[in-house]
Parts: C-alpha cells; structure tokens; sequence
C-alpha cells in the first residue's frame, strides 16, 4: 500500500484526483476513501493543516527528489559493480583494465576541456579589458 501511496505522490495531485475519480466510478465507497485519506493527509491542501503550505510542498519536493537521486544510485551502483563474471579470468581482467583505462583518458579529457574553458574565458576577459582602456572616457568630449 505504501508503494502505491509512494507512487502516486510522485506524479503529484493530478494522480490522487484521478486515483479518486476512479475510485467513486469502480466502487463509491473507495473514491469516499481515497477523498478521506486526501483531506487527513493534506494531499488537497486546503488550508486545515496550519499554515505549513510553503514549507511542506518544499520539503514534500525534497523528499521526492531524495528519493529519486537514491533510486538512481542504487541503479548506478548496481551498474558500475561491474558485468557478471564471464568465466574467462583473462577476459575478465582484461576487460577491468580497459574500463579503468577509459575512465583515466575521460578524466584527462574533462581536464582538458576544462582549461580550455579557462583558457577561452581568460581570452575574452583580456579582451573585454583591452576595448574597455581603449574606449575615451565618458566625461574626455563634454564641454562645461
């Protein structure tokens, strides 16, 4: 139940609404419910909860978005822990060498672009300071 509840908040009001609005066309008494559990819980925010409207729905996104990044690295991690054995350990090393080998020339590679980056910026700020000393002073044509 908890599942459900968890997935339905993750696509927001318009799922319980519709969770609802099912729920009274299958069988009344469980749209009843649903609407219940909408109110107690403060899904609907209608004001009954004591004022916590901002904070809540900011920590209700904080929450949501702990959740989702959590899923993620699980899938991630799951992921890097590397493929299954192949049952070829010269395969298998090799393999392990190369995906360390790719992940040092990625690294080396986002160092790159990263001074080029610096590089590009420092060239246009010297630039920017260059025209700026270049241009006459506002106040150098006026006559008083």
């Amino acid at each position: 139940m908890t599942q459900v509840v968890q997935t339905l908040d993750d696509f927001g009001r318009p799922a319980w609404i519709a969770a609802m609005v099912l729920g009274f066309i299958v069988f009344w008494p469980a749209g009843l419910a649903i609407l219940a559990y909408m109110l107690w819980s403060g899904r609907m925010n209608c004001g009954w909860h004591g004022g916590r409207g901002r904070g809540r729905w900011e920590s209700r996104f904080a929450d949501r978005f702990e959740r989702a990044r959590s899923r993620v690295e699980d899938e991630f991690r799951s992921f890097s822990r590397g493929a299954p054995s192949s049952g070829n350990k010269a395969f298998d090393d090799y393999r392990e060498a190369t995906l360390k080998r790719l992940e040092e020339e990625e690294r080396e590679f986002r160092a790159f672009l990263e001074r080029l980056r610096q590089a590009k910026d420092k060239s246009e700020f010297d630039q920017f300071m260059s025209e700026r000393r270049e241009r006459p002073a506002p106040n150098e044509g006026a006559t008083a």
